[in-house]
């Protein structure tokens, strides 16, 4: 069974926990990661994008110059692809990017990426998520004792603190938090490293093998 090192907010090690086999030491299916966070991903799009076509643009009711005895190339409209301002050809249109994935292929996705990031070496645990004050400098310090401030960290607790939500604003490129009942694959892939409160771990590990318990693909937008 493998293990995780609990560390404190001085970057202490306080010891060592097992971890669930069949979440942290699973075959890590690549190709099923990929098609989930392309879902996850492609469920974040709003799909607004839009050009207009040779049909929609403003203008060319009239032909520019007549067809013959000019010398230059031929025309029949202003709102042609070639003309600046004319219309876009093949150009993209208002679309829904929504993909409805199985909880089985979400679940499975979640336990590939726990384990990838055990194989990597990059799954680390805390004792407690508690701030005494909602200050940005105390996190940071905490980041810096346990080595992750140069590393995108996912930060997994089992309850938001106000103090560390509130400490946590400004560090949003570096350092996220998120509930272990929200977390997904989505979640765990975007960042280098996962730091997970030691209460939260139980709820990580129930959460990836209860297929129940996987949330919706558009979870991702928490």
């Amino acid at each position: 069974m493998s293990k995780a090192i609990v560390y404190q907010k001085d970057g202490k090690k306080a010891g060592e926990v097992e971890l669930n086999d069949s979440v942290f030491q699973a075959p890590v299916n690549q190709r099923l990661l990929d098609l989930v966070l392309k879902a996850y991903a492609g469920n974040q799009r709003r799909g607004t994008h839009s050009t207009k076509g040779r049909a929609e643009v403003r203008g060319g009711g009239k032909k520019p110059w007549r067809q013959k005895g000019t010398g230059r190339a031929r025309h029949s409209s202003r709102r042609s692809p070639i003309w600046r301002g004319g219309g876009v050809t093949f150009g993209p249109h208002p679309r829904d990017y929504d993909t409805d994935l199985p909880n089985t292929m979400k679940k499975a996705a979640l336990i590939s990426a726990l384990s990838l990031k055990q194989k990597q070496d990059n799954v680390l645990l805390l004792e407690d998520a508690i701030l005494g004050k909602p200050k940005t400098k105390e996190l940071v310090g905490i980041i810096k004792a346990l080595g992750l401030d140069k590393s995108r960290t996912l930060f997994v607790v089992n309850s938001m603190d106000e103090n560390l939500k509130r400490a946590s604003r400004n560090l949003q490129h570096l350092f996220s938090i998120k509930l272990a009942r929200d977390v997904n694959a989505y979640h765990i892939q975007r960042r280098r490293k996962l730091l997970i409160e030691k209460q939260a771990l139980s709820t990580v590990e129930q959460r990836a093998l209860d297929e129940t318990e996987v949330p919706e693909v558009k979870g991702a937008k928490k």
